[in-house]
């Protein structure tokens, strides 16, 4: 079994990267494999709403070649679990990552569906509920279990000060925590389906418009 990690800030090693790997040690010691998939400085476009992606000839694949995105869409659809982490900015999540996600999700939902997931932030000091908030609402539209934690999954530290989040040790234990919750999950996925428990087939979407 495998977790998707992302870094959705700019500092490859800073306060967010911190966070994530105190998850990985755990997942690992859980036997559960993983990556962090970086998203750095990349140039992401926002969505377009071009279309491209719901011709079923380009299904799970996103119009814009910049990279990052279909690379992720493609490793999504091996991977078991999903952690996506993000600095606080304004008390949102990085305009980067909210980029990445909006098209990842709207191109590749499919690869997600199913799949369990957590929003991690790390802050100075506030903004973080907030931040957690907007990342969930990916999860909870496409049929995502979302894994939770002993307290909301927040670390704190100063701006690129990675050895803040270190000496949060209320932070960092909710890591491991969330860490031991989410093996946990895929274990008992992994039972449940060698077991003949598959997860449920949806109704068919509808869709009701306020203003006809």
């Amino acid at each position: 079994m495998k977790v998707l990690l992302v870094n959705g800030s700019s500092n490859k090693h800073g306060c967010t990267f911190t966070a994530l790997t105190e998850i990985t040690k755990t997942l690992n010691a859980q036997g559960i494999e993983t990556e962090i998939f970086q998203l750095e400085n990349a140039e992401l476009k926002d969505c377009g709403g071009c279309g491209f992606c719901r011709k079923p000839e380009n299904k799970n694949k996103c119009a814009f070649e910049d990279g990052l995105v279909n690379e992720f869409i493609e490793k999504a659809a091996s991977a078991d679990g999903f952690v996506f982490g993000s600095p606080v900015y304004y008390a949102h999540p990085s305009g980067r990552l909210l980029s990445f996600m909006d098209r990842v999700f709207y191109a590749g939902g499919s690869n997600f569906a199913y799949k369990p997931a957590a929003a991690i932030v790390s802050a100075r000091r506030a903004g973080t509920t907030a931040s957690l908030d907007v990342i969930n609402k990916y999860f909870t539209i496409n049929n995502m279990p979302v894994v939770p934690s002993n307290y909301w999954n927040m670390v704190h530290g100063g701006q690129n000060k990675p050895e803040d989040v270190k000496k949060d040790e209320e932070g960092m234990q909710v890591m491991r925590n969330l860490g031991l919750n989410m093996a946990w999950i895929l274990k008992c996925l992994e039972l449940g389906k060698n077991s003949g428990i598959d997860h449920p087939t949806a109704e068919e979407r509808v869709y009701t418009n306020f203003v006809r």
